[in-house]
């Protein structure tokens, strides 16, 4: 007997040295089950909350405070201007990002492989974030994160001032 069929024999798997047979059941004799039905006492009809119940009274709620602070709502952004010297410090910049921050590079104090590298990174980081990246000038970046917009033509400028 070989290894294969000592494991075989050990787990159960060799069918043909083993037969199964099959008890036939004889069936037993039951009472039959009496049914108990009980009363359940008829419960209070209760209002349903309807959705226009639910929208009244939130707008009543409201209309007790119609005054309404802005100081709470508006919270300070914040902008970082960066020169990074080393590509280590891209991480530093997503953390900006991530702290809702907007972010300008100034990438000319960098070797020119690096700036690529930072430039991918950043990319990266503000795709994850739902934000923007746009070049402002020669090697600065402006980095923003999801809740900033900027509006203005300035790559517009940009392109016109390459070209004379």
């Amino acid at each position: 007997m070989g290894l294969k069929d000592k494991f075989k024999s050990y787990f159960f798997l060799d069918e043909e040295g083993e037969e199964y047979y099959e008890e036939e059941q004889q069936p037993v004799a039951t009472k039959p089950q009496q049914q108990y039905i009980r009363e359940v006492p008829a419960e209070k009809k209760m209002k349903k909350p309807t959705a226009k119940n639910y929208f009244t009274n939130q707008n009543d709620a409201v209309d007790e405070h119609k005054v309404v602070s802005m100081n709470g709502a508006q919270f300070s952004s914040q902008m970082v201007l960066v020169e990074p010297r080393v590509y280590a410090e891209a991480q530093e910049l997503s953390d900006y990002l991530k702290e809702y921050k907007t972010v300008v590079v100034n990438l000319q104090r960098i070797s020119h492989d690096q700036a690529i590298r930072i430039v991918d990174f950043l990319s990266g980081t503000v795709y994850a974030l739902g934000g923007d990246i746009q070049r402002i000038g020669n090697n600065i970046f402006l980095c923003t994160p999801e809740n900033v917009e900027v509006d203005g033509a300035i790559s517009e400028m940009l392109e016109e001032q390459d070209f004379m």
